[in-house]
């Protein structure tokens, strides 16, 4: 039997068009699965009251037309993004964080698990926060505190709002633990002070900001001196390990002169974050970054 051969062209023609189909269809399944969920991610480490600087570098990155999709924070850090995930300006968090005096973060205890207890924090988010639970931020948030019981970090996300960023920020033997389900926690720089761990699979671009140079220092006396300094050489380690993990890493030199249980300069401070932060976003290298990776 003879087939025309217009049949068998026309034929021909079909498996191909039916082959592309099917090579189309794999590959944007794939494209679907290599796709991050969020664009841009920041994450913000520890570091007491030069996290203002924190405050400039997320100003920096808004007057660029950068805003993040997801937040992680330790800290200093995660003060600054449950505040901002909440809706506030960077500006905004500025005027409610900036006080005179310590006294408004802090007040003594009796020295049995810590020094003192971070009674002002916790007054200003029940006063200002919005949502009480992460569910509720308008910008999805994790906060990074240690579990003492476990020795190991653990990545707040759900759940009760406050009690973990007032944990995140107990830095040991100064403040408190915070006692969440049973399981003591502190500072999330003890563990994890620069935490992209949680949002590093998840984002297409990912900005650092770290808030710990060490330099010089003359006079480590007193106790609390001393819990300052070990504390602050330890989370800086963390910061040559885990530069590179990120698209866009920032990293203020100048930091090292201001201390981090000292609020009073916090204008200064975040204009030092917001000076490098437009500094690094004005290089050729940081131009081209974000044109191959965020057009």
């Amino acid at each position: 039997m003879n087939i025309p051969s217009k049949l068998i062209i026309n034929r021909k023609y079909a498996e191909e068009a039916l082959t592309k189909i099917i090579i189309d269809y794999i590959c944007t399944a794939e494209f679907k699965m290599k796709r991050k969920k969020y664009r841009i991610g920041v994450v913000l480490s520890g570091g007491g009251a030069r996290g203002f600087a924190h405050l400039g570098v997320m100003q920096a990155l808004n007057d660029a037309g950068i805003f993040p999709d997801i937040i992680s924070g330790t800290s200093a850090g995660a003060l600054v993004g449950v505040l901002y995930a909440d809706g506030y300006t960077p500006e905004e968090i500025l005027q409610i964080m900036n006080s005179s005096s310590m006294l408004h973060y802090v007040r003594p205890t009796i020295p049995r698990e810590g020094l003192l207890q971070i009674s002002g924090i916790e007054g200003i988010l029940k006063d200002y926060l919005k949502a009480s639970r992460f569910e509720e931020l308008a910008i999805p948030l994790y906060v990074t505190a240690t579990d003492l019981n476990n020795g190991q970090a653990t990545y707040f996300s759900k759940g009760e709002l406050i009690k973990p960023v007032i944990a995140s920020a107990s830095i040991p033997v100064l403040f408190k633990p915070v006692i969440i389900d049973d399981i003591y926690y502190v500072d999330g720089g003890v563990m994890d002070n620069l935490p992209v761990s949680p949002i590093e699979n998840k984002c297409s671009f990912i900005i650092g900001s770290s808030v710990n140079p060490t330099g010089y220092e003359k006079t480590v006396t007193s106790m609390v001196q001393i819990a300052e300094r070990s504390f602050m050489l330890n989370m800086t380690k963390e910061v040559v390990l885990k530069a590179s993990r990120f698209d866009i890493f920032i990293a203020p030199e100048e930091l090292k002169n201001y201390k981090i249980l000292d609020p009073q300069k916090a204008i200064e401070v975040y204009n030092i974050g917001y000076k490098e932060t437009k500094r690094i976003l004005e290089e050729p290298e940081t131009q081209n970054v974000i044109r191959e990776r965020l057009s």
